[in-house]
């Protein structure tokens, strides 16, 4: 039996419960913090040498130079090349859904002239590297691979560079065979703090990269908090979670599955269904019963049901939204007979999966958008991860001889109320004279 909170949103404490119920024990852990800071300042003062030491006691690997870390491209289509036939289809397909899905977001440079002749625009261009942490050991994550490395791809970064922890020297072949299909361009059998510190740093083996993507434990965390500012990081990940508003109509043993779907993830990972009918939250239950002794991780599913999961009665499917948007979910399936109604009054969310027949497990693997969301309530300011995180910005501005003399003058007088004297000097002086 799944011990799962039921939750009526007329109950006088519902609000209490339900942000209690939200929580997530954020707070670092100092042995983490310590030892990540430490393996951090070891990497930059020692590089290579570092990398060597940490990865041999970390990983149990015999290694005497670095230059061994690199994984030959050969093994990856050796990996690629040995894959069971279905599986390397399923991932080429997933691959090509991605990459299609993720070409639509690339922007482009624009710029527009005003009637003096002053242009202004905005130049887009892409990162120059980029490392990928993706989790090792018994770890596989190949769709990771794919939701990484892809975007930047697309987005025209010049190389990415993959760096997963090999325990006791053990490879994944699936993961290298993901990193050929995605279009890596180099990769490394390093992980933990000292993969992070290597891609924030550089070292005479790794080289630095401008931004560090992709999942990993919480040392792996740690170390991205504390690099952040000499590279850009996508984002600091909590548990995944999983918030569904039905109607009462999809199939309850579907609803039970895909609560069960980001439970089974890990002990915090949050599961929670909003719905009006109660007697539908009777079958979602009964369900959830029914079906959790068939779950291989029917433990981890039990515990975060639990913990963190619940089936709350709502007023009406208006109330469900306004739950949602405070809640504000990394994943969110709208199962209602008419998902494109309730659109307009979701605000925050890191995915939306809009009817019954979109389980939020399609979105893990290969309906095309990014399996990199916010999470613990960052949706409410942060997007998935897309093409629009391997490029930057750069403001353009060329102002023409007329509009130097209308922006002088009002930049001057701005400059004077600020006190800052050559500002406003440098914008006048070109009210003077026209330089030809």
């Amino acid at each position: 039996m799944a011990n799962i909170c039921r939750l009526d949103s007329r109950d006088p404490g519902f609000k209490a419960t339900l942000s209690q119920l939200l929580k997530v024990d954020a707070e670092q852990d100092d042995a983490i913090e310590a030892a990540c800071a430490r393996i951090l300042r070891e990497i930059k003062a020692e590089g290579d040498t570092a990398l060597v030491r940490l990865t041999n006691q970390f990983d149990r690997m015999n290694i005497s130079r670095a230059t061994e870390l690199e994984i030959d491209r050969h093994e990856w289509l050796a990996a690629l090349n040995s894959l069971p036939r279905l599986q390397r289809l399923a991932l080429e397909a997933a691959a090509e859904r991605v990459r299609s899905y993720h070409q639509h977001q690339r922007q482009n440079s624009w710029s527009y002239t005003e009637a003096d002749g002053t242009r202004l625009g905005q130049q887009i261009t892409p990162l120059d590297r980029v490392g990928l942490y993706v989790p090792g050991g018994k770890a596989a994550y190949p769709s990771s691979v794919l939701m990484n490395a892809i975007p930047a791809k697309v987005a025209g970064v010049d190389e990415i560079i993959m760096v997963t922890p090999t325990p006791d020297g053990i490879r994944n072949p699936i993961v290298l065979a993901a990193a050929a299909i995605a279009g890596v361009d180099r990769a490394f059998a390093v992980g933990g703090a000292q993969a992070v510190g290597a891609l924030a740093y550089g070292t005479d083996t790794i080289p630095a990269v401008d931004k560090i993507v992709g999942p990993g434990n919480a040392y792996v965390a740690a170390a991205k908090r504390r690099v952040f500012g000499t590279v850009g990081i996508d984002m600091i990940a909590g548990p995944s979670e999983i918030l569904i508003i039905c109607d009462g109509k999809t199939p309850a043993d579907w609803i039970a599955m895909d609560l069960f779907s980001q439970a089974e993830h890990d002990e915090l990972a949050q599961a929670i269904l909003l719905c009006d009918d109660r007697a539908y939250l009777d079958a979602v239950e009964a369900a959830i019963d029914r079906l959790l002794p068939t779950m291989p991780r029917a433990d981890i599913i039990r515990t975060s049901l639990a913990n963190r999961g619940a089936l709350v009665l709502v007023k009406d499917l208006q109330e469900a939204c306004d739950l949602s948007n405070l809640i504000a979910p990394e994943h969110l399936e709208v199962s209602v007979a008419d998902p494109d109604a309730l659109l307009p009054l979701i605000r925050h969310a890191g995915a939306i999966f809009m009817g019954s027949y979109s389980s939020e497990a399609l979105g893990d693997y290969c309906a095309g958008p990014n399996h990199v969301l916010p999470t613990s309530r960052t949706a409410r300011f942060s997007s998935p991860l897309g093409v629009y995180d391997f490029q930057k910005r750069s403001s353009l501005i060329q102002v023409s001889s007329q509009g130097a003399k209308t922006l002088g003058a009002i930049a001057g007088t701005l400059a004077d109320g600020e006190g800052l004297h050559a500002h406003a000097a440098s914008a006048r002086f070109r009210l003077k004279k026209v330089f030809e």
